[in-house]
């Protein structure tokens, strides 16, 4: 099984897609979140259930399966050193993603997002795990 670092952007457009394509990607790949992406869920949590075409009920199920699938770590296991060498790497880019960036150093995995300025950001400052989600559905 192979690991990636994931940030709430892939996390709601899986949510929000509801494609059954998703299923065998969450059974063979292990997507781990900081518990940081609950919070932007559930801060989107209605554009979310607008956005989908399913009814609320087979969103919920969608969504229970989804969370079954996928691995959330609470901020308490980010180490303060980590977190100061990812917020250095952040500063000009976007301090919102520490948490993502942090836990991706911190468990040496590719963090995989869909959030361009972040990752040409990233990039640019020389972090080289990280992946565009699209490039990574495309290379499946």
């Amino acid at each position: 099984m192979t690991d990636f670092v994931t940030d709430a952007n892939v996390l709601m457009s899986i949510l929000i897609s509801g494609k059954a394509g998703y299923r065998p990607i969450l059974s063979i790949y292990n997507f781990i979140f900081p518990d940081f992406a609950l919070v932007e869920i559930e801060k989107y949590k209605d554009i979310l259930k607008d956005k989908t075409k399913m009814s609320e009920t087979q969103f919920a199920k969608w969504t229970y399966f989804v969370f079954a699938n996928i691995t959330v770590l609470p901020q308490y296991v980010l180490e303060q050193d980590v977190l100061a060498k990812s917020e250095r790497l952040l500063a000009k880019i976007d301090l919102k993603d520490i948490s993502y960036v942090a836990l991706a150093m911190q468990l040496d995995l590719p963090l995989l997002t869909r959030d361009k300025p972040l990752y040409k950001g990233l990039k640019k400052q020389g972090f080289r795990k990280v992946i565009l989600f699209d490039d990574f559905l495309r290379s499946l």
